[in-house]
């Protein structure tokens, strides 16, 4: 943990990890080259596809960020992969993980080196709908309203403590990729608005005092 100290004086650093185009991340990334979020700064952009359009949109900012073997596992990152991860975000310097996107379940290592720093953005308003396909249980259910949701990251699936949400009422006409669109409009608003809270100290970090 000596290598997460964070006092408030300086800017709170970030790594982001993406598996994709990363447009939470892009979001992110704009706030804090236009001023909105001054406290932050971007150390480090993660995917764990060579491919993700993110890392050059990331590259593009003057961010660094690399493509990282996440080992044969399609859902997780092997011990070893994991191993690895943990070093290159140590040495980044970064003091807050940003999963936008990321598309694999974090294991024993991560959780252990990092706990208590670990954020995610989730397509649902929980606790309802965790995982995948959100959107189509939703309207499968016969929802009156959807949204999205910050929360700390546990080893449960989408069971950490919330510190943000927003809400999207669903239209009778909705499908599920009208809805997943409005919905990622306000991802782009909430994660920035819960970046910010945390910079400021209005939301406290778990493990720092």
């Amino acid at each position: 943990m000596q290598n997460f100290v964070w006092t408030r004086e300086k800017p709170l650093e970030i790594a982001i990890l993406i598996s994709g185009r990363g447009s939470n991340m892009e979001a992110i990334l704009q706030k804090i080259q236009s001023g909105a979020l001054e406290r932050v700064k971007c150390a480090l952009v993660l995917a764990d596809r060579a491919d993700a359009k993110g890392l050059e949109i990331a590259r593009s900012s003057g961010i660094p960020a690399e493509f990282l073997d996440p080992g044969p596992k399609k859902t997780f990152l092997t011990p070893e992969a994991e191993k690895n991860w943990v070093e290159r975000i140590r040495r980044s310097g970064a003091q807050l993980i940003c999963l936008a996107g990321f598309m694999r379940v974090l294991k024993t290592d991560f959780m252990d080196a990092f706990a208590g720093r670990i954020l995610n953005i989730h397509p649902s308003l929980l606790p309802k709908f965790p995982g995948l396909h959100v959107q189509k249980r939703a309207l499968e259910a016969g929802e009156a309203e959807a949204g999205c949701t910050v929360h700390w990251v546990d080893r449960g699936v989408d069971s950490g403590p919330i510190l943000g949400q927003r809400k999207v009422p669903i239209r009778p006409d909705d499908t599920e990729e009208t809805l997943s669109a409005r919905i990622l409009k306000e991802e782009h608003i909430l994660y920035s608005e819960v970046l910010s809270g945390i910079s400021i100290g209005e939301i406290p970090i778990p493990a720092i005092r």
